[in-house]
């Protein structure tokens, strides 16, 4: 190079790459040549490393270049800054990392609730039922239910008689006392709430309750009917008790004459017993009949067990149990004593 140098001087010429001299463009020697050929290698290589950086430039944004020299990695999809120009943080650039699922909002709802949770309940039937319930006891029904419901009123003060099995203006008359004082419908019909209420209140009733040998409870017994054998009638309680000796043998229902023909009070003694006799007054039967006062007997009639107390007797005393009567026909005997009154 110093060689080089040298000659060129001695030629009288500047030394190559003095600030003073021009660049030999129009030289044709070999070494001229050659340093053309260097020159413009290094200018290409010059223009294609501008290029790169001009590229890399170009495709890196404002990024900085990474310190070995690799290009950053490109910025994921919806990393733009965010609206209150905070740099949104940039996901891995591994190709295997699988992107993280956003985490979610917490619940103010309880677990506990969400896990329990049941079917959606059916809705409710747009028509309520009757709170009044079913009818279960109409007015004109007879039988062993209606018995019991009269029972059951008897024993807590609906009833003021002995259950006959028929369910008639008295027993309607009950039910709807039993119905207002208890805060239900007064119908005097017996539904399915009035039943259940009545069940609640009361015990199942014994047989004595269910069929009573009278219709009103029996009255004490009149101190003239506590000794001996006596057919002791009441006038109060309607009623005939057969007694021995103060006891109680049998009780029935009976009934007596009207205002115009009353039946006489006293003490009196069966004179005569006739089982087929027929009135010779009013031409009526007066089966069962004992005659204790005149044409005034105890008979069983068949008026009164038709009509009960509808009716009236012409004086006697009227049983209405058919079969009742007829075994008291047979124990009384001629010469018992007969005590009516009031």
């Amino acid at each position: 190079m110093i060689r080089s140098t040298t000659a060129d001087a001695s030629r009288g010429g500047a030394p190559l790459g003095s600030p003073d001299t021009a660049p030999p463009t129009a030289r044709t020697g070999g070494r001229g040549r050659a340093g053309h050929g260097r020159r413009s290698w290094a200018g290409a290589t010059a223009k294609a490393t501008l290029a790169v950086l001009a590229a890399a430039v170009a495709t890196a944004g404002c990024e900085a270049p990474a310190a070995d020299g690799s290009a950053p990695p490109p910025a994921p999809p919806g990393s733009t800054p965010s609206d209150d120009a905070k740099p949104v943080a940039r996901r891995s650039a591994s190709p295997d990392a699988s992107p993280t699922p956003p985490k979610a909002a917490p619940s103010s709802a309880s677990p506990t609730a969400t896990a329990t949770a049941g079917p959606t309940a059916a809705p409710e039937p747009s028509t309520k039922p009757d709170p009044q319930g079913t009818p279960l006891i109409a007015s004109g029904t007879q039988g062993d239910r209606v018995r019991e419901l009269q029972a059951r009123l008897r024993q807590i003060g609906h009833f003021d008689r002995s259950p006959t099995g028929y369910y008639g203006t008295v027993t309607a008359t009950a039910v709807r006392s039993f119905q207002t004082k208890r805060g239900l419908a007064a119908t005097g019909e017996t539904d399915t709430v009035t039943w259940q209420r009545l069940l609640d209140m009361t015990r199942p009733p014994t047989a004595t309750e269910l069929r009573p040998p009278t219709t009103l409870p029996v009255t004490k017994p009149d101190k003239r009917c506590m000794t001996g054998r006596v057919l002791c009638i009441s006038k109060n309680s309607r009623s005939l008790s057969w007694m021995v000796d103060g006891r109680v043998v049998s009780s029935m229902d009976v009934r007596f004459g009207s205002q115009y023909t009353p039946t006489r009070e006293g003490t009196f003694s069966v004179f005569w017993k006739s089982r087929h006799h027929v009135s010779t007054i009013y031409h009526t039967a007066m089966p069962y009949a004992m005659f204790f006062s005149g044409g005034q007997a105890v008979h069983y009639s068949a008026d009164f067990a038709a009509r009960g107390y509808a009716g009236a007797s012409h004086g006697c005393v009227n049983v209405r149990d058919e079969q009742k009567i007829a075994a008291l026909f047979a124990q009384v005997k001629e010469g018992d004593k007969v005590v009516v009154h009031g």
